[in-house]
């Protein structure tokens, strides 16, 4: 199943994965919300989910998804080059990651790898995340909880309180109390700071 806001690259990863037998897409959903509906009737052996998209966010979808079957096979693709959202992603459920500019070949072996129950990290990452240095990186951003960490995310790349809010399905008075307590472990005054920590971290997708 294909899950990513732009169809062209919908259709793009439809006929790679096509053209390799035994590859199938049993389904495809623009949107976070409609991948979360779709996913129970598709049951798909493997999920191709973007991480950055309008509304709900592949974050969000991940852990809605699992929470209905926490045996979900969820291959994460993102044009991120941090190494905190594979971390954050992969502590959460995901059993794979893949960089958007991988090989098509890459693409593929990762997914015919998570079908056999397996999970894959771009090797790059990999590489980086074993590295011990990365390991304790002491970065303030790792005092979030994944709910907090998402409610950053969203702080950051514009979002309003309200607007957070309806997209995850929280109360307003929820959501502030995320950003109360965002803005304390992050030592930070207003959203416009959240936005240069994020800028930082290399946590807005280019």
């Amino acid at each position: 199943m294909l899950v990513d806001d732009h169809e062209v690259v919908r259709m793009g990863f439809r006929l790679l994965l096509e053209g390799h037998p035994g590859l199938q897409v049993c389904a495809e959903a623009e949107s976070g919300e409609q991948a979360c509906r779709l996913y129970p009737q598709a049951r798909p052996d493997v999920l191709v989910l973007d991480l950055s998209m309008g509304g709900m966010g592949g974050m969000e979808a991940l852990g809605r998804i699992l929470a209905h079957d926490p045996s979900a096979r969820i291959l994460v693709l993102s044009a991120f080059e941090d190494l905190m959202h594979p971390r954050r992603l992969m502590r959460a459920g995901a059993r794979g990651y893949l960089s958007k500019r991988c090989a098509a070949q890459e693409l593929i072996t990762a997914i015919l790898q998570i079908a056999r129950g397996e999970t894959y990290l771009d090797p790059l990452l990999q590489q980086a995340l074993e590295n011990p240095q990365e390991a304790g990186t002491g970065n303030p951003l790792d005092l979030l909880s994944e709910r907090e960490f998402e409610v950053f995310m969203q702080l950051a790349a514009g979002g309003t309180v309200n607007d957070i809010a309806e997209t995850l399905f929280l109360s307003p008075r929820t959501v502030g109390t995320h950003l109360y307590n965002i803005k304390q472990k992050l030592d930070a005054k207003n959203q416009a700071e959240l936005t240069l920590i994020a800028l930082r971290n290399q946590l807005l997708a280019p």
